[in-house]
């Protein structure tokens, strides 16, 4: 086992708990988190199981969450990053959450250059995992039940898109945006459900386009780049499809800060190309 099995294995079996226990953990929480948003007892719960596992690997030297407000000092090794429960306001609700884990090989902050692989599981009606990893040609996929997994097989995006999720309101943010998303939204299905890692799930299944623009409320964008958007664009475009902050592939964007954001947009390269042609005139 190499120090990249390490790391999967152990989100795996992380994951299997998490997927077990997580509705003894669902309640509301303490407040936000250093990056502003309602923090509830799940996403505290979560990050320290991850932490707890991942960071008593030997490979692994600093763990990073969205949860903290800095890097921990964890040795020598790949620098994690992970939104440890993605999407985790839609438990109120009983709807789908997920877990996001970036493994830089270089200290935080890092583009997604540095990235040498990336982790995405999804909690639906069955767990799943996606894993892109620079030892490996395709993305693999994984399905976690009964304290074990299976390899399903690879994915690459379908070259016909079919669906649409456009985060953001109408009123925040701008016309030419706004025009751009009529014309796409009168061509595929709106499939958006508020938790990233489920509506890319959609993408990556269906073919089409998971979007997060600047808006008036969060003119740098809402996704953060070490947690969110570089892992899942690494992930994508390892499987055939492409992202943007609107201008550059996501893993070019370079990051101030821990908790930097940016305008985040993955799907299939056609579209991409279609919001970069839009947002720059």
């Amino acid at each position: 086992m190499n120090e990249l099995d390490g790391v999967v294995q152990t989100v795996q079996n992380t994951a299997h708990y998490v997927n077990t226990h997580l509705a003894d953990h669902a309640g509301s929480g303490p407040g936000t988190n250093p990056s502003g948003e309602d923090q509830i007892k799940a996403d505290i719960w979560a990050d320290h199981l991850f932490f707890d596992k991942l960071s008593a690997l030997e490979c692994v030297g600093a763990y990073a969450s969205e949860e903290r407000e800095d890097v921990v000092d964890c040795g020598d090794g790949y620098s994690i990053a992970i939104d440890p429960l993605d999407g985790s306001s839609n438990l109120a609700s009983n709807n789908s959450v997920g877990t996001i884990v970036g493994v830089y090989d270089a200290e935080l902050p890092a583009s997604g250059r540095e990235l040498v692989a990336s982790l995405m599981v999804l909690y639906g009606p069955y767990t799943t995992m996606a894993v892109a990893r620079e030892d490996r040609e395709v993305v693999q996929e994984f399905l976690l039940r009964d304290g074990f997994s299976e390899q399903w097989g690879t994915f690459t995006i379908p070259d016909e898109p079919t669906v649409i999720g456009l985060a953001g309101k109408t009123s925040e943010r701008t016309d030419t945006f706004n025009a751009l998303a009529r014309e796409l939204e009168h061509d595929l299905k709106l499939r958006y459900g508020g938790a990233t890692v489920a509506d890319l799930a959609q993408v990556l299944e269906y073919g089409g386009l998971f979007g997060y623009p600047a808006t008036t409320s969060n003119p740098e964008g809402k996704l953060r780049v070490h947690f969110e958007s570089a892992p899942l664009a690494y992930l994508i475009e390892a499987g055939g499809g492409g992202s943007t902050d609107g201008q550059q592939s996501l893993l070019d964007v370079d990051p101030d800060g821990l908790h930097a954001r940016t305008p985040t947009f993955l799907g299939n390269e056609e579209l991409v190309e279609r919001v970069e042609s839009a947002l720059s005139e």
